[in-house]
């Protein structure tokens, strides 16, 4: 596959470039019109209805207002910083798709190519330091606003990125394991006996999970709360800048979704049972399969967003670093130990082992003693739902160190009064 992407020519190399560019701004349109309908369904209301047929024209419109909306930019804002920051966002979501392969070997204008601009052979790392370089563009536009909430919005991304980019790494570590390759056009290869989806279901539930958190998305979008930091780090955005921050967005969803669907669901490869017809992993229709997962993936982030609330930022974090994390490291290991027994142990030997381990593991569960669980203060029972303080509250007694005190306190200015009126009965003579 590298060698017939090499041998492509210049001009068919920059149709390529042209036709991902201009796909990936479609589908940006479709996925904004698609999500506020779906969301609108779920929500019993018809969403953009007026502008085209069942509303399709209605993202145009906006991309257009947007494009006609005044820019302003603060006093207080670094202004070339202000600038950079939205494209250094967008720029690495596209170049993301370089890597990403769409279907076979086709024919395009005579030539020989595969559907795919370039395969490299660390392509699952050029796909992760592309979102990983994408959080510069945020953070750069939370600290060149010159406002307090667009700062925090950006340092919660970044917070929100370095959690999460860890363990969507460790959930990659295991396909590439188990493909033997970085390169995404061998990673689909692989999978042409079994998607890894069934072979590593921990491992797609952790990348399912991190990459809401990679995107920012409900119901992990802390870095744009409203509730919280008005709008996030794009704040003091408007116009294009802000429309940039808006299709980066986007175009990060696709990108992992699409990402998602080489790793785990065999990419452009049929699914079960359209994979026992002959000629459907051929040609033009991988394409179909391709765009309908990345759809499946798409219809999830609209689906989460219409559902769950979001979480708190302590709620999140936590679920990053003490669940998703020791969880990947756990799951990894268990991998590598697998595929070295099975590289180097025969099958009767990795029972053997496996069956004692089981044994070990049972008597030391026998072996452990017994605790009594602890006995339950029983509380009072309540009969209504009126709320009433505890029933079983006892008033202390006032303590007799303290009436000691008191009496003598007043005995002290008993003796003081008397002392006083003596001292004036005196002075009186």
């Amino acid at each position: 596959m590298q060698s017939l992407i090499a041998d492509d020519p210049f001009w068919l190399t920059a149709v390529k470039v042209l036709v991902i560019f201009v796909l990936l701004m479609l589908i940006t349109l479709f996925m904004i019109w698609f999500e506020r309908r779906v969301v609108g369904r779920m929500q019993q209301r018809p969403g953009p209805n007026w502008n085209g047929p069942f509303g399709l024209l209605q993202s145009l419109a906006d991309g257009l207002k947007l494009a006609f909306k005044e820019d302003i930019r603060p006093v207080l804002a670094d202004k070339a910083v202000f600038f950079i920051a939205p494209v250094l966002s967008v720029v690495p979501a596209f170049v993301a798709w370089s890597v990403i392969p769409l279907g076979p070997e086709v024919s395009i204008f005579g030539e020989q190519t595969a559907l795919q601009l370039t395969d490299l052979p660390v392509g699952v790392l050029v796909v992760l330091a592309c979102s990983s370089i994408g959080v510069y563009g945020i953070v750069l536009a939370g600290w060149a606003s010159g406002s307090p909430y667009p700062l925090l919005g950006s340092l919660r991304s970044a917070a929100q990125v370095i959690s999460y980019e860890l363990a969507l790494g460790l959930s990659i570590i295991a396909v590439v394991l188990y493909a033997g390759s970085l390169s995404t056009a061998d990673i689909v290869a692989a999978q042409s006996t079994g998607w890894y989806v069934w072979l590593l279901p921990v491992s797609f539930v952790i990348f399912a999970v991190s990459m809401v958190g990679e995107t920012n998305r409900a119901p992990f979008d802390l870095p744009e709360a409203e509730s919280e930091l008005v709008g996030g780090f794009h704040t003091e955005y408007s116009s294009l800048k802000f429309a940039l921050f808006f299709l980066a967005e986007y175009v990060n969803m696709v990108t992992l979704s699409a990402v998602a669907t080489t790793l785990f669901l065999g990419g452009w490869m049929a699914p079960w049972p359209l994979s026992l017809i002959p000629g459907v992993n051929e040609g033009w229709w991988p394409l179909l399969w391709f765009f309908g997962k990345t759809l499946a993936f798409l219809f999830v982030y609209v689906w989460l967003r219409g559902t769950l609330p979001r979480q708190r930022y302590d709620q999140f974090m936590s679920l990053g670093w003490k669940l998703l994390i020791p969880v990947s490291l756990v799951w990894l290991m268990l991998v590598a130990t697998l595929r070295v027994l099975r590289s180097e142990l025969t099958t009767g030997q990795i029972l053997l082992v496996g069956g004692i381990a089981l044994v070990v593991l049972v008597g030391a569960a026998l072996l452990i003693p017994d605790q009594a669980p602890p006995e339950e203060d029983k509380e009072p029972q309540v009969i209504t739902d009126y709320p009433v303080p505890p029933l079983d509250l006892a008033v202390p007694t006032t303590p007799k160190r303290r009436r000691r005190a008191v009496s003598a306190g007043r005995a002290e200015e008993k003796d003081s009064e008397t002392v006083g009126a003596g001292t004036s009965a005196e002075g009186d003579r």
